[in-house]
């Protein structure tokens, strides 16, 4: 690759499990979600932005529904340790193969 030419990256996604004793209960269209999963993506301006995903409490797979996530000081700071966490294993990639 010709390094006059700038790399464009579109997207920075991390996919974090949500702890035991953080996950939330949520409800879409009628069904009740237990959140698990958080996908926080670094924007292009620095800033993290989280969604969260989970499965029907009911049980069943359910639909892939993104949830917001609340502004819970041990959510903001586990978004943030996820993050410092991606930054720190991005740092260390042995690459390819």
């Amino acid at each position: 690759m010709n390094s006059d030419v700038p790399l464009e990256v579109s997207a920075l996604a991390i996919n974090v499990t949500i702890p035991e004793g953080l996950r939330w209960i949520d409800t879409r269209r009628g069904e009740e979600f237990t959140l698990t999963t958080l996908n926080v993506r670094l924007l292009p301006d620095g800033r993290l932005a989280a969604k969260a995903y989970g499965r029907p409490t009911a049980g069943g797979l359910g639909t892939y529904v993104s949830f917001p996530v609340p502004e819970r000081p041990e959510l903001v700071a586990l978004v943030d340790g996820a993050a410092s966490r991606a930054s720190a294993l991005w740092a260390a990639d042995r690459g390819l193969g």
